[in-house]
């Protein structure tokens, strides 16, 4: 069983590295298309996904920020940051999304939200894609402050992590650093903005494209690597 899973998912798996912050709205919407898109060719094309950091506020202090206040100096103003909130609302709801833009206090610091989910993948893509979802829901659904420990430690509970290794972790400065290096070699690489998805470490798109992009983009990819290992034959 083991060989033939591996050998399954060395032919027939391709990786999605997705480049993305927990405080995006586009990479919450990038995430639920990109399931859709899955979705839509799960019969031909298996897919890892892996998630990768980014922040869009390092500079945000641990305690984090007014957001309504932050938004309004980052976008040019209240009006404009109502124009986005209805545009994303209207987005979110094609997909199942439902933004509570209004709920959202506190811009948090993401730096611990993304040492969590990398120690969730330690664990399996499974426990990583649980807490990402769960990252997203509970700051773009719930106003909850995702850099808030007590919040972090309720997520990864609910994804099956061990708590207390998670609190130990969480008030150590372990794989801060890491995540800071990781940020920077997307930078490095021409990463911007997110989300930012790497299909087979070789192709990116960037942006929060609809489900039938994403899709295609995974069947072009697939119809490549075919092509080319007939090539090798």
């Amino acid at each position: 069983m083991g060989d033939a899973q591996n050998k399954e998912n060395h032919h027939g798996a391709y990786t999605i590295d997705v480049v993305s912050d927990v405080v995006c709205p586009w990479c919450y919407l990038g995430k639920a298309r990109l399931e859709l898109a899955i979705a839509e060719v799960q019969d031909q094309i298996g897919v890892d996904i892996n998630w990768r950091p980014y922040r869009l506020n390092p500079d945000y202090p641990k305690e984090g920020v007014d957001q309504k206040k932050a938004l309004a100096e980052k976008l040019g103003g209240e009006e404009r940051v109502a124009q986005a909130h209805k545009m994303l609302s209207d987005y979110g709801r094609e997909v199942g999304i439902a933004f509570d833009f209004e709920a959202i206090k506190i811009g948090p610091n993401t730096l611990d939200a993304h040492r969590l989910i990398h120690w969730a993948m330690i664990e399996g893509r499974e426990k990583q894609d649980k807490v990402v979802a769960a990252l997203f829901k509970a700051n773009f659904e719930e106003g909850r402050n995702v850099g808030d420990h007590a919040v972090l430690l309720d997520i990864a509970d609910k994804a099956g992590l061990d708590r207390s290794v998670i609190a130990s972790l969480l008030a150590s400065e372990a794989d801060r650093d890491l995540i800071v290096a990781e940020i920077k070699a997307a930078q490095e690489m021409g990463v911007n903005g997110v989300p930012f998805f790497i299909f087979d470490q070789q192709y990116a798109v960037s942006g929060a494209q609809t489900p039938d992009v994403l899709a295609n983009a995974l069947r072009d990819i697939a119809k490549a690597k075919a092509e080319a290992r007939s090539g090798l034959n």
